[in-house]
């Protein structure tokens, strides 16, 4: 019933219902990055902490429905690359926000041992599914073992960087450029309004972003089919690049307002939290491993993903106070990587 429902509508109406999920996951991020910032200062576990696990889980919550809707309708190529895709987009926003923070390199600004620390445990979580995809295709409930490895990593990622917060063995040199976190003095407006009303409005945005992750996921397949598309460029380039758009915004928001740890910890928190799709896609793809039903192309967005992220965290540990066009060398990078990635894609989809 639900199949025919989606099928029976007509491609405006379908193209119509993608831009406004698109509009209300938008939005929904545009609030959340205030909201993130105030809950840092009022829990004291700081920007980096909670833009890499709040607003990073959140902002993602609308992708990783698509990437299992995708795959419980038996998309494998979808549910991978929007998964994959997503982080590749973005990293790429952080050079977008780099370009608004004109005082000086945003990854010199926001020095924070947490978010290198966090951008390693990305590193490792991307180069589990190429583990997967270079053994045997063995199941277990037809889930690949990788998938249960990948959020025990996830979790030891986070309690290690808690660690790496509370008690750090590294510190990153202060200078006359350095941004540190400093919890904001409230309104009184803000003031009224509890710790508790705060995460339940952030809960409910979460809700807002969650069903117009559903919507996406159900007329971008539709689309797929009816355009003759392919599922990776539809997945890495569309559907990743829309649900990411949250990350987007409140990350030039966050930059906007000095909240540069925030900034950057949300991205590489979002990332990391990104990695998790793939294991709930492959637990609701039922006819085997996910990472063996999947294509070369689909595993391309891994390479760029890892190779984006080893330029981020050489450009944090570099801390290059300001580079071309006012901007870090390593954002000129990024820019040019997801660029050519995109090229490659579409000439690959070609031939």
């Amino acid at each position: 019933m639900e199949q025919f429902m989606w099928g029976e509508l007509s491609t405006m109406i379908l193209v119509g219902a993608f831009l406004a999920a698109g509009g209300v996951i938008f939005f929904s991020g545009l609030q959340m990055t205030g909201l993130a910032d105030k809950l840092a200062d009022r829990t004291g576990l700081g920007e980096a902490i909670i833009g890499a696990v709040l607003l990073g889980a959140a902002t993602s919550l609308s992708g990783i429905i698509v990437s299992v809707t995708a795959a419980l309708d038996g998309r494998a190529s979808l549910a991978f690359s929007n998964s994959v895709g997503g982080i590749a987009a973005q990293t790429v926003f952080l050079a977008v926000a780099d370009m608004f923070y004109r005082k000086i390199n945003l990854e010199h600004a926001a020095a924070d041992l947490g978010n290198v620390f966090q951008g390693v445990v990305l590193m490792v979580l991307l180069t589990l599914p190429f583990v997967a995809m270079t053994t045997p295709e063995y199941t277990i409930w037809a889930i690949h073992p990788v998938s249960f490895v990948i959020p025990v990593v996830y979790a030891a990622g986070l309690v290690a960087g808690r660690t790496v917060h509370e008690a750090p063995m590294w510190v990153p040199v202060d200078t006359a450029d350095t941004e540190t976190d400093q919890p904001e003095e409230e309104d009184a407006e803000s003031k009224s309004k509890s710790s508790l009303r705060l995460f339940l409005t952030f809960g409910f945005l979460m809700l807002l972003m969650g069903a117009a992750g559903y919507v996406i996921a159900k007329t971008a397949s539709e689309l797929t089919d009816r355009m003759e598309i392919s599922e990776t460029l539809v997945g890495a380039l569309v559907t990743a690049v829309v649900t990411s758009m949250p990350e987007l915004v409140t990350t030039v928001v966050a930059v906007r307002k000095g909240a540069l740890q925030l900034a950057v910890g949300g991205i590489i928190g979002g990332n990391t939290f990104d990695t998790l799709f793939l294991m709930a896609s492959d637990v609701a793809y039922r006819d085997g491993s996910l990472y063996h039903a999947v294509s070369d192309q689909d595993y391309f967005w891994i390479v760029s993903a890892l190779l984006m992220t080893g330029v981020l965290i050489g450009g944090l540990i570099l801390r290059q106070r300001q580079g071309p066009a006012r901007i870090g060398i390593e954002s000129i990078l990024l820019l040019l990587i997801y660029a050519g990635a995109i090229a490659l894609q579409f000439l690959v989809g070609r031939t």
